[in-house]
């Protein structure tokens, strides 16, 4: 019997603000206490699925979704662990609880009493006297358990089952695989090693050396912001092949981390688990709930853009290899030339370089931009506070609202290290819902900059501030929720319409009343002179060609491997090469996630046949910026109201079109999208 009384997962969780003791935690908590809340929930929900009482919403919507807040708890402290600072013994759990989890879900979305509750439930809907967030509730549960096979004969359900547990062990080997080719490789460099490499990037590779036990020495890793600044500026270009070819091959160098017979194994059991729902394939069981509603829709998207997207990347391999051809190269431009110098030309055509820029991008400086930001637009304070975290690096502030009153707790964790998975994500420890009493959220934004030598600031590059921006805008999704529902809550939205209030809040990072007052040297304090700031805001559209087929390519990529008819015999490497060629992808630029180290697709299937979902929730979030622009006033007071009335407190209380439209009056066209990344005139 586990001793909750020693647990400190199963124990009351009496610190600040409900957190759980991390202070006491250690690896060998978390099994007994998985044990300990999985037997709970099943208790919870035999009693459900039991009930001799005729269903009602109370005693079987509401006491499913009051169920399972214990497991919650222990999932939620693990996975940001697991994530955010693993090791060994976390991985090791990992691999374990994977298929325990998925085998307790199938127990719950295949129990036919229960699925017999909530249909009959479903059919009278019209019936019950259902307020409009009851009647959202009744939908979306009923959808989850259809689409989880909860109307299938037991032959089926039982296949499915099997396939779900497979499948959760997969995505954590792939994860656990990528973060391995991570971790083990580095390119330990001497001080004549470093030409081209700004003081900043010297520093940071430095500090990586040091953490790798190589003092005095530089090191390049796989993590991204380390090699791509090396990208960017080493003018060596035999190193920068190296990296380059390491960072492109992770999850592909044969032995026990090569993911590429996982991916051929989990894109046949998706396949599989799609046909068994009745679809046609596991792209159109996907999309059949999101706002695309289906494949053809997204590829038209994506299509729409990808023309207009190699047209400009064409030209900007033009004026890259004619500036290689004047320097007296004679060499065909590369891929791990491109960043190099595109970051030449930028220089040369704007007299603009990221050296000169990234004094000005302070951690903590846009940190205080996306509160600052936060607070114009939605009158929200943030004050620090300390509290026992899961890791020292990882800080806390105490979110409340114009009148006072707390809203809830945001960690933010901020710098790169071996513990942690490599990317950027918001997570949350608890979620907003007042179902069972006022809860408040605790929402984590988890990055990975470099870290600065001891005594430096830590400085970021333009892009390093946007995903800063960006995930800040997925945790005020979270902080902002009010719902009644914990299903409803926060960004559990449609994945074509999650990456909405995220990539919207980038748009603020450029306002330039917020760079006027947060881009500051580091060393000297002085604001960026209007000039450069200036050549900041011009240079927006630049290399967007690059960066458009980059990401569209892996889009169209990922629908096609999870198309009709693709998962028998799949030879992923040579899968890959063919639909790029059939794309014409330009030999030049490589996806920015390759498919045996793409997270997004295969740690897990959350993008599954979803990673368009970026550039369709781009389309909604050009838009909604120019509803602000349209008024002359990027923090005015009606339109911020309207967003955060419909978009950032909503949740899922309304289908994601009829809650934009709530927002905008309409549904948007691609034409802002094209015209915010330059391509307008592309062709």
């Amino acid at each position: 019997m586990t001793n909750t009384a020693t647990n400190p997962l199963l124990a009351d969780w009496t610190e600040a603000f409900g957190l759980p003791s991390f202070n006491d935690l250690k690896p060998e908590h978390f099994r007994p206490a998985f044990d300990a809340a999985l037997a709970r929930h099943r208790a919870e929900i035999d009693a459900i699925a039991a009930d001799k009482a005729a269903p009602t919403f109370a005693n079987s919507i509401e006491a499913l979704e009051k169920s399972g807040r214990d497991l919650d708890k222990v999932a939620n402290v693990f996975f940001i662990k697991a994530g955010a600072d693993t090791g060994d013994e976390i991985e090791a759990i990992e691999r374990d609880i994977s298929p325990l989890l998925a085998r307790h879900s199938s127990a719950l979305y295949l129990n036919r009493q229960l699925y017999a509750r909530i249909a009959d439930l479903y059919a009278r809907r019209d019936t019950l006297g259902l307020n409009d967030e009851q009647a959202r509730l009744l939908d979306r549960i009923h959808s989850r358990f259809v689409r989880a096979g909860g109307a299938l004969d037991k032959d089926k359900q039982d296949r499915l089952a099997a396939i779900n547990e497979r499948l959760a062990s997969l995505g954590t080997q792939f994860g656990q695989n990528v973060l391995a080719d991570e971790k083990s490789w580095a390119l330990i460099l001497e001080e004549g090693d470093l030409a081209g490499l700004p003081d900043f990037a010297k520093a940071a590779a430095g500090a990586a050396a040091a953490d790798r036990g190589h003092p005095g020495k530089y090191a390049i890793t796989l993590l991204r912001s380390s090699c791509e600044g090396f990208l960017q500026f080493s003018s060596r270009r035999d190193l920068r092949e190296k990296v380059f070819d390491a960072w492109i091959k992770r999850g592909e160098n044969g032995g026990s981390t090569d993911n590429r017979a996982l991916i051929a194994e989990m894109v046949k059991l998706r396949d599989e688990r799609a046909r068994l729902l009745g679809f046609a394939s596991f792209a159109d069981y996907r999309l059949e709930d999101q706002m695309a509603k289906t494949p053809d829709a997204a590829r038209e998207l994506l299509n729409e853009v990808w023309g207009r997207a190699r047209a400009k990347a064409g030209r900007e391999r033009d004026a890259l290899q004619e500036m290689i051809a004047a320097e007296g190269g004679n060499f065909a431009l590369a891929p791990h030339d491109w960043r190099f110098y595109a970051e030449k030309l930028r220089k040369a055509k704007y007299d603009l370089d990221e050296s000169e820029i990234k004094p000005y991008f302070q951690l903590d400086k846009m940190i205080e931009a996306a509160f600052d930001t936060a607070t114009r637009l939605f009158g929200l304070s943030f004050r620090p506070v300390t509290v026992p975290l899961y890791h020292p690096d990882a800080r806390a502030w105490d979110v409340s609202d114009a009148k006072g009153n707390h809203v809830g707790l945001f960690i933010g964790d901020y710098f790169a290290r071996a513990s942690k998975h490599s990317g950027a994500w918001m997570t949350s420890l608890r979620d907003q819902q007042r179902l069972t009493g006022d809860t408040r959220p605790v929402i984590l934004n988890v990055c990975n900059f470099s870290k600065p030598a001891a005594g430096e600031p830590a400085l970021l590059s333009f892009d390093d501030a946007r995903t800063l921006f960006h995930e800040f805008g997925h945790g005020l999704h979270g902080l902002l929720s009010n719902v009644t529902y914990p299903t409803l809550s926060g960004t559990a939205v449609a994945r074509d319409f999650v990456e909405l209030p995220s990539q919207l809040y980038e748009h603020w990072l450029e306002v330039p009343a917020i760079l006027e007052k947060y881009a500051r040297h580091a060393k000297t304090g002085a604001p960026m002179p209007k000039a450069l700031l200036d050549k900041v805001l011009a240079t927006r559209t630049f290399n967007q060609g690059f960066a458009t087929v980059e990401y569209t390519s892996c889009a169209l990529v990922d629908l096609d491997i999870h198309a009709k008819g693709v998962a028998d015999k799949l030879d992923v490497t040579q899968f890959e090469k063919d639909r790029l060629a059939a794309i014409q992808m330009p030999a030049e630029i490589v996806m920015r996630h390759r498919l045996p180290h793409f997270q997004h697709l295969f740690s897990g299937d959350g993008y599954a046949a979803g990673y368009y979902s970026y550039m369709w929730s781009e389309v909604l979030d050009a838009d909604a910026f120019e509803a602000f622009e349209e008024t002359g006033n990027a923090f005015d007071a009606g339109t911020a109201k309207r967003l955060h009335d419909f978009i950032y407190s909503a949740g899922n209380l309304r289908d994601p079109a009829e809650a934009y439209k709530a927002f905008r009056g309409k549904l948007p066209s691609v034409d802002a999208l094209l015209k915010k990344r330059g391509l307008a005139d592309a062709a």
